[in-house]
This record gives structure tokens, sequence and C-alpha cells, in this order.
């Protein structure tokens, strides 16, 4: 079965006016975009637009419901693809591993904690890797704690104007001076959101560095406008800025602290709604269960290649267990075996999708969940249409 899809964006504080809107080609707006969900995830399950094709279920939640088939049985669609527009910084967030999903949600449930209630932490029992992928010509991001000595060696560049001052200076070479190896990233981010003086001290000093120098630090003096008074922007000096072309991406495996900061992408995830927040947003910050889900490690900046696909096109896959999915990339043909079902959506021209028992032609900005049973899927065309499998 093809089954045509649809939704509507979120109107989160941090999207951008009509981005999503232009980017699919659907009618002008000032609407402020976050996200456009594709998926069955219950917080913004996806409209169905032929119901008479699954009993007169309207979303896919209560499709799923109605027709094992469009699971294959399993009763659970485990990808969540989405369309992200952030216009300012997204709150730093780690997500869980697949033992701590379900460990938090049972303990949650347990201690008899409403599922939409603001200290809630694990709304479901699933983990949460998720991959992005620019479709603007620049998508920004704070991704995964880089190598102390940078770290350090920023601090001492935000210290050295002499108008900054002794005290704002002694600040950031006391903070710089604690961090002597990776063990001490943990403290210092526990340190940071716990609040006190020494950590109003170290923002304070940051955002003033930061403001009187743009240029050099760009995201910091961004954040200290965005969100005044806010750990994250002196945490944002631990991470990774990672800047991408359009086409290229990042993968966030469990414990990956990170925050996107601006662009236009497409965001591929298992459907889960479990955020471990650690800065930047007024809502819940649970200081001890974001470093209980933290990879304290510093590591590479986390971009994730394309592989080229037999058929055309490339696909992003992660090499992680907990992740099992790929985001298939396509410019003109190819041909993707179904493991299970599968999300499409045209973000620009036009494509036919042909599979075992289906066939459907999409126009920009128009998108399918294709059954397992459809085998192979097909795809012939000219523009782009990127698919979760």
């Amino acid at each position: 079965m093809l089954l045509p899809i649809d939704n509507d964006p979120r109107d989160y504080a941090w999207g951008r006016r009509g981005a999503i809107s232009a980017l699919l080609g659907r009618p002008a707006t000032e609407a402020v975009e976050a996200e456009l969900w594709l998926g069955a995830h219950h917080g913004s399950p996806s409209r169905v637009l032929r119901p008479e094709a699954v009993g007169g279920a309207v979303d896919l939640a209560a499709a799923i419901a109605a027709v094992p088939a469009i699971t294959g049985g399993t009763g659970r669609l485990p990808i969540l693809l989405k369309v992200i527009a952030p216009g300012s910084a997204l709150s730093l967030q780690a997500h869980p591993t697949p033992a701590q999903a379900a460990a938090g949600f049972a303990r949650e449930e347990a201690a008899g904690i409403p599922v939409d209630a603001r200290e809630r932490n694990y709304k479901d029992p699933y983990p949460k890797p998720e991959l992005v992928v620019a479709v603007s010509e620049r998508f920004e991001a704070l991704a995964g704690l880089r190598p102390v000595e940078d770290a350090v060696a920023a601090l001492h560049r935000l210290a050295a104007p002499p108008s900054l001052g002794d005290g704002p200076a002694e600040v950031l070479l006391s903070l710089a001076s604690g961090l002597r190896s990776a063990d001490d990233l943990p403290a210092a981010i526990a340190g940071l959101l716990g609040g006190g003086v020494d950590a109003a001290d170290a923002i304070a000093a940051v955002s003033a560095s930061a403001t009187a120098d743009p240029a050099e630090f760009p995201v910091q003096a961004r954040l200290a406008g965005e969100y005044p008074g806010d750990p994250g922007i002196v945490i944002s000096l631990l991470l990774h800025h990672v800047v991408l072309r359009r086409g290229e991406a990042l993968f966030l495996p469990a414990g990956n602290l990170h925050a996107y900061l601006d662009g236009v992408g497409i965001e591929l995830m298992t459907a889960s709604d479990n955020v471990i927040r650690g800065g930047l947003t007024p809502k819940h910050i649970d200081v001890p269960e974001l470093l209980a889900v933290l990879d304290p490690r510093p590591a590479e900046e986390p971009r994730l290649p394309a592989v080229a696909l037999a058929g055309g096109g490339v696909e992003f896959r992660p090499d992680d267990p907990a992740a099992g999915f790929g985001l298939a990339w396509v410019e003109d043909a190819a041909e993707l075996p179904l493991d299970g079902a599968a999300i499409a959506l045209v973000v620009d021209g036009a494509f036919e999708l042909t599979g075992a028992h289906g066939r459907a032609e999409l126009g920009r900005g128009e998108a399918m969940l294709v059954t397992p049973d459809e085998g192979v899927l097909r795809i012939a065309g000219s523009g782009l249409v990127v698919v979760a499998r």
C-alpha cells in the first residue's frame, strides 16, 4: 500500500517564519514553523489523506491500529521523519540508551507522574537516536563534546582582552584550570547547571567577552543574546560547532549533548520524544538525569557520511543497532528494498513511486507511507525525494 499522508508544522518559539511552507511549496505564511512530523507518534500523528483505504482512520496512529499490515504486523511504526527549521537555538539536550529509556519510563510511570507533566523526562519507553541532513545551504549545530584542550584554549582567548577586566578574566582562567582532562567535563557541566555565584560569574564573563568580539565567538555571542544568563552559553564552549552544507549529515547517538542552531533540515529518529535537557530552554532541566545519560567522552564531530546505493541515490545509515534506520537522498532514480514500512517526502520536483502492489506520483511537498509488502520501492523522477526506512 502507498498511503498519502500529511501534517501541519508545529509552532515552537525557536522556529523560522514560513520556512517549512517555503521548502515544501506550500502557500506563503508568516507563521512560525519549527517542525513537521511524518509518522505515527502520538505527539503529532500524520493525517491520512485517503482514510477510506484504512477503515476510515483519519490519522496514522489510528490507521496502524486498524490495519496491522501497515507495519507488517508489528503494530508500531518505529521511525519518525521530521522537517526541522531552527531560527534560534533549540535546547541543549541528550537522549537515553534503550535500557535507560525503558527504565526511566517505568520509573516515572510507577511514580504516577502524568505524561504531560512539566517535570516528566520519559514520555515513552524508547531511545531517540537521530540524524539530521541539511537541505538549506548552511545548517549549524552544537554536537558532541570536543577535546578538552580546545575548550581550554577558547577560555584563554575569551579571557585575553584587557577591556574585559581582571575579575571576569580570572573567572574564565579559573574555569579553564579546572579542565585538566576529559574526566573533568561532567563536573564542569554539573557546576554550570547547578547555578550559584561561580556559575553566574562564568556565564557573565563569557557573555561579555563574546559579545564584545562576535566575529571570534559568534555562537556564544548569539546565545548570549537569545538566552541571557543561561549556562548553555558556557557549555557551548565544550561542544563542537558543526556547520553542514546541503546534503551533509550528523548522527546523534544516545548520550550525545547537542543543540541545533540555525538552518532547515530533514531529521530522522526512532519514534520517541525522550529529551533530557541541559540549558537554552525555559523547559524542565533535570541535572542528575542529564549527567546519567550524558556520554562524557570527547570525540570527533559526529558527521555521518553518505553511502552510494546500488540502484541510485545515496543513503545516510548509522552504524548503531539502537537506530536501525536509514535516510535515502534521491535526486533521480533509486531502488530501495523494504524491511519495514517507509516514509517518502518529495522536497523538490516530482517523482513516481512503484512497489509490488502500488504506484503513485508525488509532487513537491507530498508525502507517502509505503507498507512493507511493497517489497522494493522503485523511484524515478527529478528533484529531491527523501525516504526514511
